[in-house]
């Protein structure tokens, strides 16, 4: 039986596109890490995708059971309800027949998706979840780091 690992992930923007920040906290047989990150120009979108994208390269061995907690119903519906493999089919097209935006942070996503094969559960953002909350804080905090 694979150990479980629980990879909570948020991002966050200052103006939408603007100075951006990540956060991630990884769950493991009863240890916790925390990591977090800074982009100067970017959007809400692209900090939620690549917090997923630091927190599953931040695993060590693919013998995981993995659950990836995101706030971001981008992600979560995009993977669950096969927008992905579709955009895919599409020539990375979206239902509007429009370019994928962000196409190059999904095509990292699909890498690590094949070698973890991480299932992907959507909580609700600043609410009671305190992993969410953590993330969200650490992802503001990057930002405030940074521009302060």
């Amino acid at each position: 039986m694979a150990n479980t690992i629980a990879v909570y992930t948020d991002g966050a923007c200052s103006g939408n596109p603007g100075p951006g920040g990540w956060g991630v906290v990884l769950l493991y047989q009863g240890s916790t890490k925390k990591m977090s990150g800074f982009e100067p120009n970017t959007t809400n979108n692209r900090m939620e995708l690549t917090a997923v994208i630091q927190g599953l390269s931040a695993l060590k061995t693919t013998d995981l059971t993995v659950t990836v907690y995101t706030d971001s119903k981008y992600i979560v519906d995009a993977i669950n309800q096969h927008w992905l493999d579709n955009w895919q089919v599409k020539g990375w097209r979206n239902a509007a027949k429009q370019p994928v935006a962000n196409r190059d942070l999904w095509e990292q996503i699909i890498t690590l998706n094949q070698k973890f094969h991480p299932s992907y559960v959507w909580v609700k953002g600043h609410s009671t979840n305190e992993y969410n909350n953590c993330c969200d804080t650490m992802a503001v905090q990057a930002i405030h780091d940074h521009i302060n």
